[in-house]
């Protein structure tokens, strides 16, 4: 009897997908991209969903460290010879594989390919995981003196020069800035908004989920303010309960108030700039949401498509 279609993701025929891939890819700048599953087996309790790779020790020369890298593929990829779009994610840990987050999944990989099922959106995506107790440094550009950070530049110049020459030449990539773009939360919102308009030229578009706004004394808008027009797209968004807070919690409360104060008067900003809403920005405030995987969740849907729909139509 022949085999039939592949039904069950977890079962081995799910590698059938991507092994022309796998047979195409070269090694590129030192780096052997491998399935997933080499080395986050089901049998450790970690999936994935669709085709996604990883590459280890991914070295950075400005930061001097090493650091695995994945790549989500689009259901197409193997039966097509199209370029696809690009999105590169911080926090790469909390992307695609519940067992290897630290605070639960967005669950990137299905959202992906719930997208490219019912609405034909597929984008390449880059899940950069963080160092660590590095991470405050290499989300912000801003120094902060009670937090640290400040080589924000430095892992921008990452993203720019080794990393993304080094996806470019693996894979079936759109290279354009219309086609590039930056996301993530928290301080990834941060260091997204900051990398839009530090590297202009190499992202066309930006997710800046509940960005840390607070961080390097509100350096950022400033920044923004006094930085040039980048023609491109801003998805921005907060919840109305980042910081948690009730009647029986006012401090919280006031905290989170000032938290969607602050991501309210970025918006401000932006409009002021040129980015007309619904056109060149985004913005949601959704009511009664945290500071979590589970929110961000919720809203990467509607990011995703304000960048994809019309990039996936060229």
């Amino acid at each position: 009897m022949a085999a039939g279609p592949c039904v069950n993701e977890r079962s081995n025929c799910k590698i059938g997908r991507y092994k022309q891939t796998l047979m195409t890819l070269s090694v590129n700048q030192g780096v052997t991209w491998m399935p997933y599953e080499n080395l986050y087996g089901v049998e450790d309790g970690h999936y994935v969903s669709g085709t996604v790779l990883l590459a280890r020790d991914v070295h950075s020369p400005r930061l001097n460290n090493d650091r695995e890298i994945y790549v989500y593929l689009p259901p197409s990829y193997d039966a097509t010879k199209k370029r696809y779009p690009v999105l590169y994610m911080h926090d790469g840990q909390n992307l695609f594989d519940n067992a290897l987050s630290f605070a639960g999944k967005w669950g990137v990989d299905e959202v992906m390919e719930q997208l490219a099922r019912e609405e034909g959106l597929e984008a390449i995506v880059v899940g950069i995981p963080n160092m660590g107790k590095q991470r405050l440094d290499e989300y912000s550009p801003f120094h902060d003196p009670h937090h640290g950070g400040g080589k924000g530049t430095m892992y921008i110049g990452f993203l720019t020069h080794t990393l993304k020459p080094l996806i470019d030449a693996s894979f079936r990539t759109l290279t354009d800035p219309q086609h590039t773009g930056i996301m993530g939360s928290s301080m990834g919102g941060l260091i997204s908004l900051y990398g839009y308009f530090h590297r202009e030229y190499i992202f066309g578009f930006a997710g800046v989920m509940s960005p840390s706004l607070w961080f390097g004394q509100a350096a950022m808008f400033d920044f923004v303010l006094n930085a040039p027009y980048v023609p491109g797209k801003i998805y921005l968004d907060v919840g109305t309960r980042e910081e948690g807070g009730s009647l029986r919690a006012m401090r919280r409360l006031a905290r989170s108030r000032r938290t969607y104060g602050h991501v309210r008067r970025m918006k401000r900003i932006l409009v002021q700039k040129g980015y007309r809403l619904r056109h060149q920005l985004w913005y949601v405030e959704e009511k009664w949401a945290g500071h979590n995987e589970a929110a961000w969740r919720r809203r990467l849907p509607v990011a995703l498509r304000f960048f994809l729909t019309e990039a996936s139509e060229e």
